[in-house]
């Protein structure tokens, strides 16, 4: 579905008939998808300006328009990726897709089972972690439902990461457009990842005792944006997005 969103091609018809009815329930869909893209993109050269040359992206979905690796090598050209993702079919593809790019690696994996991912060989040899690693999850816990204590998946996450990491999350939120949100929500049920939308408080909650940078947790658009932009332009924009720092 976010590939179909984005105007890929790598989607099913079922794919397509869920995303257009997501899309009825909110006619701004495709902008808030592009929104999180976009701060995907801003974060990723955030971190690469930091100097971080290590990336790990869950969830990350299949490959697509300026992904992580192709933005983190733009700034540094040595900087390693690894994807992860669940479905053994987005992995297929993902493989297929980075190929020719070098420098990363797509692994099948779960992130409600982090040592699943932090210890997989592919994984392990690419990144270094005793030293300063980028985590994303971008607009993936939100599918991780309560009772898989995505709290608690993060600290063990957040434990393996050397001092000097970062974390970059996206997550829906109920906070800003509560009765959107509730029919995408009734969408989503219709599909494999159904979605839980989380408070303000929940989502800084993931971040544990990560220090969050400049603006904070805050609607997408509103983090580091390269053109100004006010509160009202970026309220129907429900996800939360936010980098923070391991001291």
């Amino acid at each position: 579905m976010y590939d179909y969103y984005l105007g890929g091609k790598d989607h099913y018809e079922a794919d397509r008939l869920r995303a257009e009815e997501a899309k009825s329930a909110d006619p701004t869909l495709i902008t808030l998808i592009k929104e999180n893209r976009a701060f995907m993109g801003r974060a990723v050269r955030y971190m690469a300006e930091q100097g971080i040359d290590q990336f790990l992206d869950i969830g990350t979905g299949l490959p697509t328009q300026q992904n992580v690796h192709q933005i983190a090598q733009s700034v540094n050209p040595a900087a390693r990726v690894a994807y992860a993702d669940y479905d053994g079919q987005v992995v297929a593809h993902g493989r297929a897709i980075l190929a020719d790019s070098p420098g990363t690696r797509m692994v099948q994996a779960d992130i409600r089972r982090p040592r699943e991912i932090l210890e997989h060989p592919e994984i392990t040899r690419l990144l270094d972690f005793g030293k300063p690693v980028a985590l994303l999850t971008i607009a993936t816990l939100h599918f991780i439902p309560d009772e898989d204590d995505p709290p608690g998946v993060m600290a063990d996450l957040r434990e393996a990461l050397a001092p000097g990491s970062h974390m970059a999350i996206t997550h829906a939120s109920a906070d800003g457009v509560p009765d959107i949100v509730a029919k995408v929500v009734e969408v989503y049920k219709r599909t494999n990842a159904p979605g839980t939308p989380r408070t303000l408080d929940q989502v800084t909650g993931l971040f544990g005792d990560f220090e969050l940078v400049d603006p904070g947790l805050v609607w997408a658009p509103l983090w580091r944006p390269e053109h100004p932009v006010s509160l009202e332009e970026a309220l129907p924009i429900w996800f939360y997005a936010g980098v923070g720092r391991k001291l």
